[in-house]
């Protein structure tokens, strides 16, 4: 989560300004009066003699720090003001003192369910004035800072967990492949013994067809029973599939190991399209067809990219956190779509890499569900999610953020279109 900073440092020995402070009040008496007075206590001041003046001085890029805001005014009074303040997100924040000589409690209640933060009586007594603006400004003060340290914790959090998962996942990554690898180099490594022993087999048996061609009728029996024929022919099918599987489990165990870099320290020049493969190979079995859906189609258009500095089990994770949320997004925009309406619009996953100038560009686009602007601020916020409770933690978006833009320098975007899919944009710097 990234934190707005505070613009004004309100009581440092450094600015001798302790704030800018709004008057906004019809009478021009009361306005030279505070005016002077809040000048000589080290306020700068700005004035505005109706609420829509006040709304114009608003318009450029600085904000004052506080609003001392008038109730009886012609046109827009105080109360109006007040409310077309708060429901602008840009003015919100700013504290509002209503000045007023009104004295009946609902009149002070009004004020408050309209924004007001405190209020003022006319006539003005100085010593007052200064003491609630001081107070108001210290407590936003404290405030801005609260809300700056509690994102700081959050992203403290973050990328403890983020550091926790990746290692987890990698340690798990790499145990499941050490506990696979020795059992499956046993098989590949005696398949070719098997093999011979069998064909050696399958030869005698042919010998002793071919100098006994009539043998005691109970072998010819047994041989009948047994269709000897129909097996001899299917053992080499048979020894080709077992040479395939373990040809596959090998370079899932190899995938995995690329995946995890669980014995790597520090950044190592790495081909990204391994890490994708290997990411793609992990999630294999979600991108295959099932009884709700067709097969998702993965479309790769890789460019001829350099080796890339980077820490490669992080960078992997970026993957998997991008891929499967695109796969998540399919799901969730077919689950109430007919079978035959899916096979004539599948889902589809591109994956495209790139360089440009100094960096490499990878994009992982669907064609999922897609998301609104007011989901996309946030998308990369920690703990924010549009998932169902239970599946998702919130975390996967907000660690690729982490990993690219603070540990790798680089930057990560999103482009939707609602219904029409998702794009997400990775930048990595090449040195």
């Amino acid at each position: 989560m990234r934190a707005t900073v505070p613009h004004q440092d309100y009581f440092s020995d450094r600015d001798p300004i302790r704030g800018i402070i709004l008057v906004v009040d019809d009478n021009p008496t009361n306005l030279q009066v505070l005016s002077s007075f809040l000048d000589n206590s080290s306020f700068e001041v700005w004035a505005a003699r109706s609420g829509e003046k006040a709304l114009q001085r608003l318009e450029n890029d600085l904000l004052p720090d506080l609003i001392l805001l008038d109730v009886m005014m012609p046109g827009m009074n105080g109360f109006e003001t007040c409310q077309h303040l708060k429901s602008e997100p840009r003015f919100r924040d700013i504290p509002i003192v209503f000045m007023t000589a009104l004295t009946e409690t609902a009149d002070k209640v009004k004020g408050f369910q309209v924004g007001a933060v405190d209020y003022i009586t006319k006539p003005f007594q100085h010593e007052e004035v200064l003491v609630r603006i001081e107070h108001q400004l210290k407590l936003k003060h404290l405030t801005t800072s609260l809300i700056a340290k509690n994102a700081e914790l959050q992203n403290t959090q973050t990328q403890l967990i983020q550091a926790e998962k990746i290692s987890s996942l990698g340690q798990i990554a790499a145990g499941i492949a050490h506990e696979v690898n020795n059992p499956i180099n046993f098989i590949a490594g005696n398949l070719s013994f098997v093999e011979k022993y069998v064909q050696e087999v399958v030869n005698l048996l042919k010998l002793y067809q071919k100098y006994l061609p009539n043998p005691p009728g109970e072998i010819q029996a047994a041989m009948q029973q047994s269709d000897i024929n129909y097996i001899l022919k299917d053992l080499s099918s048979i020894m080709q599939s077992m040479q395939v599987g373990t040809d596959r489990v090998t370079e899932i165990v190899s995938s995995l190991n690329k995946f995890s870099r669980h014995r790597e320290v520090g950044k190592k020049l790495t081909n990204l399209h391994e890490g994708i493969e290997s990411t793609l190979l992990i999630l294999g079995h979600r991108l295959k067809a099932n009884a709700n859906r067709p097969a998702i189609q993965i479309i790769k258009e890789y460019g001829d990219l350099p080796l890339v500095k980077c820490y490669p089990g992080e960078i992997n994770q970026v993957f998997m956190n991008l891929i499967s949320n695109a796969i998540d997004a399919i799901e969730e925009v077919q689950k109430n779509q007919a079978y035959h309406e899916l096979a004539q619009n599948p889902g589809v996953i591109k994956l495209k890499t790139e360089v440009i100038g100094a960096k490499i560009i990878c994009i992982i686009a669907d064609n999922g569900i897609g998301i609104g602007e007011e989901v996309k601020t946030k998308i990369f916020d920690a703990f924010y999610t549009t998932k169902p409770i239970g599946k998702g933690t919130g975390l996967g978006l907000s660690i690729a953020y982490q990993i690219v833009v603070v540990n790798h320098r680089g930057n990560i975007s999103c482009h939707s279109t609602p219904d029409i899919g998702l794009n997400f944009v990775i930048e990595l710097p090449i040195e």
